[in-house]
């Protein structure tokens, strides 16, 4: 697949200035709505973004992707370190970044958030009501969840690099972002190491596949379902029925959202609809919904 060239630009959050890049839509409107695309944990810029890209686009609209400080082409330090709230920090200036561009129209933006970002995305809409829409992707909305759903043995292996990550905090302690199954990493379930497989065939440059041992104490006390009754605009999440990475409770989701929210279930663990054969139907689904925010 060939890809279009974005254009590049910078945002300051958390003291580092901050990677973005918009692309463009071929027939772009002199004011092009808009979705600002979030990722998830160790995800940077166009991590299993490129095809959603690709079609956003060439369904009129322009999309913004960014990388959090200290990750991908942004500034900051110490590198590869997750805090959800200062994420969310983040998403925030990348979104008034989005609504600063002159062709961009301020009134027809939707943000995406996509597995952790899911999370981001739902409290970024949370407190901006005058979005157009959200839709939050395979998201983590219940960090205890996510937690409860690794196995004990991986769990104590966790807490020691931990407490070595938090006895030195000057030779930091990484762990793998993704592997294979049975190889030790954040995330080695669900076909997670299909992403390096991934990079290798779609990207130029190297993925740095890695994360601080002390990101993993954020995770648990992150709950960004609780956010899920205040969004006001119309909204799609889309979960994953076979999902052990973010575990996706549907009658809990529907319990919180209003009629304005849709909820949309694939029959997939938490990687597969980003990737063929479920990316297909997964895509069109969203179009649908962009298509109807977009044309009110």
């Amino acid at each position: 697949m060939s890809f279009k060239q974005g254009m590049k630009s910078t945002f300051r959050s958390e003291g580092a200035d901050c990677a973005a890049t918009i692309y463009y839509p071929d027939n772009k409107a002199e004011r092009t709505p808009a979705i600002l695309m979030i990722h998830g944990w160790g995800g940077t810029q166009l991590i299993l973004f490129k095809d959603f890209i690709k079609r956003f686009t060439e369904a009129g609209y322009a999309v913004m992707t960014f990388d959090y400080a200290g990750w991908g082409a942004s500034e900051g330090l110490p590198r590869n370190t997750i805090n959800p709230w200062a994420r969310v920090r983040t998403a925030e200036a990348a979104l008034a970044h989005l609504k600063a561009q002159q062709d961009i129209n301020q009134d027809q933006i939707v943000v995406w958030g996509t597995s952790f970002g899911g999370g981001h995305a739902i409290d970024l809409a949370a407190e901006h009501p005058e979005l157009a829409g959200v839709i939050a992707h395979v998201p983590m909305l219940n960090g205890m969840a996510a937690v409860k759903a690794v196995p004990l043995p991986r769990l104590m292996r966790f807490g020691f690099d931990i407490a070595k990550d938090l006895l030195n905090p000057f030779g930091r302690t990484y762990i793998p972002v993704v592997s294979a199954l049975g190889e030790y990493s954040t995330m080695d379930r669900d076909g997670a190491g299909r992403l390096e497989d991934w990079v290798a065939k779609e990207l130029d440059s190297p993925y740095d596949n890695r994360v601080t041992a002390t990101s993993l104490l954020t995770m648990g006390p992150y709950q960004p379902g609780r956010n899920l009754k205040r969004l006001s605009m119309p909204g799609l999440i889309i979960g994953a029925l076979r999902d052990t990475v973010a575990p996706f409770n549907e009658a809990s989701v529907r319990s919180k959202v209003g009629s304005n929210i849709s909820i949309s279930t694939i029959d997939a663990n938490h990687f597969d609809p980003y990737l063929q054969p479920w990316f297909e139907d997964n895509v069109t689904n969203q179009l649908k919904f962009l298509n109807e925010v977009f044309s009110d």
